[in-house]
Order: structure tokens, then sequence, then C-alpha cells
């Protein structure tokens, strides 16, 4: 798919939480929801590898390096996630 489209969805989807359009109800469950979608998007990435022989059979040589750098990059993300959270999300009306 085209980035643009990506990118357009991102931002309406920030338009709509900006502006207070989604039902309250829909809000109160959004880490849920976020929780539940990331779980599929990975099990559909795990079906992905697992229906694709050529990587199926290049695990051997793909080696230490790319596991750790796999890793490493998820640790991060949580990591950095995390700590932006915390300066940019406001709980309860007040900054944190």
């Amino acid at each position: 798919m085209n980035i643009l489209l990506y990118i357009a969805i991102m931002i309406f989807g920030a338009f709509l939480g900006n502006r207070g359009r989604l039902p309250k109800a829909l809000m109160k469950r959004m880490d849920t929801i976020q929780f539940l979608c990331l779980l599929l998007l990975l099990f559909i990435m795990g079906v992905s590898i697992g229906l694709d022989e050529e990587v199926i059979r290049s695990f051997g040589t793909i080696g230490l390096q790319g596991i750790i750098f796999a890793l490493a990059s998820i640790i991060f993300s949580i990591i950095g996630v995390r700590l932006i959270a915390k300066k940019v999300l406001v709980k309860g009306g007040e900054g944190e």
C-alpha cells in the first residue's frame, strides 16, 4: 500500500481523537481495542512468516544478530513509547 494512505489514516484518527468526535464509551475502551488490534497484527504477521517457506528455510542463516536486533528494537520501542506517553498523555484532565 501507499505510505500516503497510512499517513492520511493516522492524521484522520488524530483529528477525530483531538476533536472529541468519538463516543466516550469507545474512548474508555481505547487501550483495550489497541491491545487487541496489536495482538491481531502480530498474529497475522506470524501467519505470514509461517506461510513463507523461504523465510522458514533461512531461519538458520539469520543468526543471533538478527534475533538480538529484533529484540532490541522491540524493547527500546516499548521504552520509548512509555517515556513519551508519560509526557504527552493527560490522565483525568491533569498533566503529568
